[in-house]
């Protein structure tokens, strides 16, 4: 059964999520990067709008000027370790339950995601334009001050997705978990190819 989280995310819509589950997003997402993060924790200064229980985007948007409003071309995702020295004090001070983003997240957010009740998910890489299509409307933008890709860009979607929980409520981190695994695995092959190599020469 397809899982779509609405906002504003309720804590008991996500504490039964674990790494690797698969979600979808409708309601309101906010585009929040380097900059915007930047402001609100090194800086202190909040957006208008209300933060509690939505989700945010590490995301640099390409947005074109049309009659009455904007509209979205592309929104792919931004490397998400770029945020982690202030996500998890930004879930802390914001209220936000959904990090979407490239790539993983560290121990720092990973103890914020536990601490604040909050997840982080993957979006897939280089479906910019697919993700574009999922954007209903451009209901605000904030920060214009920061250009088209720092912007703080206020979007309502539907069905946004595939999302890949990366970091759960309880702190668990796919990312961090496949390392060790990964890691393991290539020592083993390592061992394994070394005494093909000796076996080899004392042959010859």
């Amino acid at each position: 059964m397809k899982k779509i989280l609405t906002t504003p995310i309720r804590d008991e819509d996500i504490k039964s999520l674990k790494v690797g589950d698969i979600v979808y997003l409708s309601g309101t997402l906010v585009t929040c990067r380097d900059e915007g993060h930047r402001r609100i924790i090194a800086e202190g200064i909040m957006p208008q709008l209300p933060m509690d229980r939505i989700a945010i985007f590490h995301a640099g948007p390409i947005v074109k000027d049309v009659e009455g409003g904007w509209e979205m071309v592309s929104i792919g995702p931004t490397t998400s370790m770029r945020m982690e020295r202030y996500e998890k004090e930004f879930l802390a001070k914001t209220g936000v339950k959904l990090v979407i983003g490239k790539g993983g997240m560290g121990p720092k957010t990973a103890e914020g995601c536990k601490e604040s009740t909050a997840v982080h998910a993957v979006f897939p890489g280089g479906c910019g334009v697919v993700a574009a299509e999922q954007v209903e409307k451009i209901e605000g933008k904030e920060w214009p001050e920061f250009g088209m890709p720092e912007a703080f860009w206020i979007l309502k979607v539907k069905e946004f997705g595939p999302l890949i929980i990366s970091i759960d409520t309880e702190g668990n981190n796919l990312f961090e978990d496949n390392k060790v695994v990964f890691h393991q695995r290539k020592e083993e092959a390592l061992a394994s190819t070394s005494k093909q190599i000796v076996s080899m020469i004392a042959k010859s």
